[in-house]
């Protein structure tokens, strides 16, 4: 596949993988790089232009890798340093772009920096570069502050000697103080690292939180305020520029994405601007409810913000934060407005997947670039009977189980056969890492494979009309007129997306013709919950 435009973030299909669940080739359970490298065939025929790897760092996995202790070191439970080597030249081989995950709020407490913190004084330059604070109360008995944890809890942690440090995570991911240059130097010559090794991503973890209010004022949790002393401060602009600056100092197109969480999309595009990020999740389409009114205000607020900074828009169903789109389309309630995970919830998989099925076509007929999350091809549900005991996500243990976590979307992917491992290991290999559904058994690769009805067959049908429909991908779009339920829009004088979200079947435009559909035509109808692709006249 030829990329076509150098601008290839504008445009590409984009997989993420989260590399402990994808494949496992030595057999202990954890997927790693040698399974990757082995299915790229795979890959390459599904028809995706790059792939995102979560962190693959030396890691304790405190929060599944996302708590780093040295991002110039593959993971032994993922491989070495010369087999990420190897997977981006094998990948590039078959002009299969590698983007690469950077977190840049926090390391592990594993951290060489962060262990000579602990090994020095209050106020010293090692302390510095967190956030070391002494306690409120007569002694030093109370946080700084009251700010809490995103994972439930404090967000601060005393050390023997007295003194709190920040972590917005986990306790074992303490955040870094990026007012510090020697934070910024590291951080800048990390990009150059994995720049000089071939990738041509970089990924930014959390990317509106570095920055933090030196004063760390208290807030009420109960409004989200403004300003907020540790969200979208403007020195964070400070730090992209810098990171831009980076990117654009490589003869070859090395584009920055960030994992930007922000309601105001003026806010949002600031990102976006031409000397910082390159491009930004989307995240209110992938949280937005299967309604066309919803739908399309979602696509106009997106476009406009992005429009007025000149950047590519991107399109997202699902991740590994956030319950599958199969689960969430067959619930009542198909948005995410009340909570992204919830116990037991009342779920018609087979509504969920026909949704997914056309969320599909929409996504990939949307101006701009697509995220697919591994597994997504599949129709794969959320899992969510994962034992206690098998759980691993810190969420879930700092709430105490209230809050599920994220377990149920990073399963290990089923390949192959009837039973676990699902070809995800090796024969005779211990078993994965989080526990796999009996009912996957119909939802393998090597099952979907053959069967041209499959999910994974529509998303290598539909991926291989968007690389070859000049119209997709980055461009214009303009909306044409139908009924309140159904959306519809072209792209380009020929091509035509359909969507059907009424409860009565739609008529399509008289002449067209369907390139594809996500699922069969009823006597010339469109059914319910379904979408298609057409070239008019």
């Amino acid at each position: 596949m030829t990329p076509r435009t150098t601008d290839w973030w504008r445009h590409a299909a984009i997989y993420q993988v989260y590399p402990r669940s994808f494949a496992d080739g030595n057999g202990d359970g954890i997927g790693d790089l040698a399974g990757v490298r082995s299915r790229l065939d795979y890959l390459q025929t599904l028809g995706i232009e790059a792939i995102w790897f979560s962190p693959w760092y030396l890691t304790p996995m405190a929060d599944a890798g996302y708590d780093v202790t040295d991002f110039r070191q593959i993971d032994p439970r993922f491989g070495t340093l010369a087999e990420a080597e190897k997977l981006i030249n094998e990948a590039h081989e078959r002009n299969i772009r590698i983007i690469v995950d950077v977190v840049p709020n926090h390391v592990s407490n594993e951290h060489a920096w962060f262990t000579a913190a602990l090994n020095a004084a209050p106020g010293s330059p090692e302390r510095e570069l967190f956030w070391f604070r002494d306690g409120r109360g007569d002694n030093g008995e109370l946080p700084p502050n009251e700010w809490q944890s995103i994972f439930g809890g404090s967000a601060w942690t005393r050390v023997p000697d007295g003194q709190w440090y920040l972590h917005l995570f986990a306790p074992e991911q303490p955040d870094l103080n990026w007012r510090n240059p020697l934070v910024r130097a590291e951080y800048e010559d990390i990009l150059r690292f994995w720049f000089d090794r071939g990738v041509d991503g970089i990924r930014v973890d959390s990317a509106a939180m570095c920055s933090k209010d030196p004063d760390l004022p208290d807030y009420d949790h109960s409004v989200f305020p403004d300003p907020h002393p540790y969200v979208d401060l403007d020195e964070n602009h400070d730090i992209y520029r810098g990171w831009r600056a980076v990117a654009d100092s490589y003869p070859g197109p090395r584009a920055l994405i960030g994992e930007v969480w922000l309601a105001d999309p003026a806010r949002f595009a600031q990102y976006l601007r031409s000397d910082e990020l390159h491009s930004a999740f989307n995240f209110d389409f992938l949280g937005c409810s299967w309604d066309a009114a919803a739908l399309r205000t979602v696509i106009d607020q997106t476009l406009a913000a992005h429009a007025g900074v000149g950047a590519p828009s991107t399109w997202v169903l699902s991740n590994h934060d956030v319950t599958r789109h199969v689960t969430r389309y067959g619930r009542p309630d198909t948005s995410t407005a009340n909570g992204i995970r919830q116990y037991n919830p009342v779920v018609d998989e087979d509504l969920g997947r026909t949704r997914a099925r056309a969320a599909a076509l929409l996504t990939m007929a949307l101006p701009g670039a697509v995220y697919i999350y591994q597994g997504e091809e599949l129709g794969l549900p959320e899992v969510e009977d994962i034992p206690a005991d098998r759980r691993d996500d810190p969420i879930y243990h700092r709430t105490n189980g209230e809050d599920p976590g994220r377990d149920g979307c990073r399963v290990p992917l089923p390949w192959s056969g009837t039973t676990e491992p699902y070809g995800f290991s090796p024969e005779d290999a211990a078993s994965p890492w989080l526990p796999q559904p009996a009912a996957w058994a119909q939802l393998t690769a090597a099952a979907q494979d053959t069967d041209p009805d499959s999910m994974l067959n529509l998303y290598r049908q539909v991926l291989a009309l968007r690389a070859a429909e000049p119209a997709l991908g980055d461009g214009p779009m303009q909306w044409i007129d139908s009924a309140p339920d159904v959306i519809a829009f072209t792209r380009g004088e020929t091509f035509t997306c359909i969507v059907n979200l009424s409860d009565t079947p739609a008529r399509l435009p008289d002449n067209a013709q369907v390139l594809v559909s996500s699922q069969p035509l009823n006597q010339g109808l469109l059914p319910v919950d379904s979408s298609a692709w057409l070239r008019t006249a």
